[in-house]
């Protein structure tokens, strides 16, 4: 019988070992690297921290056709954001048939490159779009879709995934289709979930509770339009109703509402 060497054997565990450990580690330090820069619980009851959020104004776009200051479109309880889509109980002072409550950190907060989450429940009814989203803080290439759009969430009525997509001039006007720049994730609506994003120079990493679901790199060679996503860009989080994507709302199915429980931003 061969001897065996001891040693040698011992030396070869130990080297496996801390091979392990090294990879171990590394894991635990990479989840570590992250520090929060900026995050809201909603802990105060009642009332929207105004240092932080603005409250979304209507605009003449798709998804701002209802967007009210109305406080039944907004509640702060129990350590939570309800924004909600109701139907307007009072047209005499505002006309529009439908009210929703959105929030934004434009003015007050933006940030370029980093990692996002938002922590958050989404109710279903025909005509509800939720979203969370990011655009550019300034102007620096232009007027919309120059400076582009990050849509971390969006959900329509009752189904069972989410849509996370990226808009620029590359892809709007020019219509180019690579790389990738959507898809869509299966969640359960009746849970809380979390979605987010990690944004680095040279790469958008989107992600559904912790797990990656898609990757937008910055491409090379291509158009500059592809890739606007060098400055800063702020947070609007809103309950949508009705558009030429989601289609008509049921008033029937009304109140709706997205319940943010929290929003993290870290560097």
């Amino acid at each position: 019988m061969k001897k065996i060497n001891i040693p040698f054997v011992l030396g070869i565990f130990l080297f496996l070992v801390g091979c392990a450990s090294y990879h171990q580690k590394k894991e635990i330090r990479q989840g570590k690297d992250w520090t929060i820069i900026w995050e809201e619980h909603f802990d105060t009851p009642g009332i929207l921290d105004t240092t932080k959020w603005n409250i979304v104004e209507r605009n003449n776009v798709d998804w701002g056709n209802y967007m009210s200051n109305n406080p039944e479109c907004m509640k702060i309880k129990d350590g939570k954001l309800y924004l909600r889509g109701i139907v307007n109980p009072d047209q005499a002072k505002d006309t529009a048939q439908y009210l929703t409550g959105g929030v934004s950190t434009k003015g007050k907060f933006a940030f370029q490159y980093g990692k996002i989450e938002i922590h958050a429940k989404l109710e279903s009814a025909t005509g509800a779009w939720p979203a969370m989203w990011m655009l550019a803080d300034q102007p620096k290439y232009g007027d919309y879709p120059r400076n582009g759009e990050i849509d971390l969430m969006e959900h329509l009525n009752y189904e069972n995934q989410v849509y996370q997509t990226i808009h620029s001039y590359y892809t709007l006007e020019l219509k180019k289709e690579f790389p990738q720049r959507y898809t869509t994730v299966p969640v359960n609506t009746e849970n809380f979930n979390t979605y987010g994003m990690e944004w680095y120079a040279d790469k958008l990493v989107f992600m559904v509770n912790g797990k990656e679901t898609l990757t937008y790199p910055k491409v090379e060679g291509v158009d500059p339009s592809q890739w606007p996503f060098d400055q800063p860009f702020y947070l609007l989080i809103d309950m949508q109703l009705g558009g030429s994507w989601v289609g008509k709302v049921d008033p029937d199915d009304l109140p709706v509402q997205m319940i943010v429980d929290w929003v993290k931003v870290y560097q």
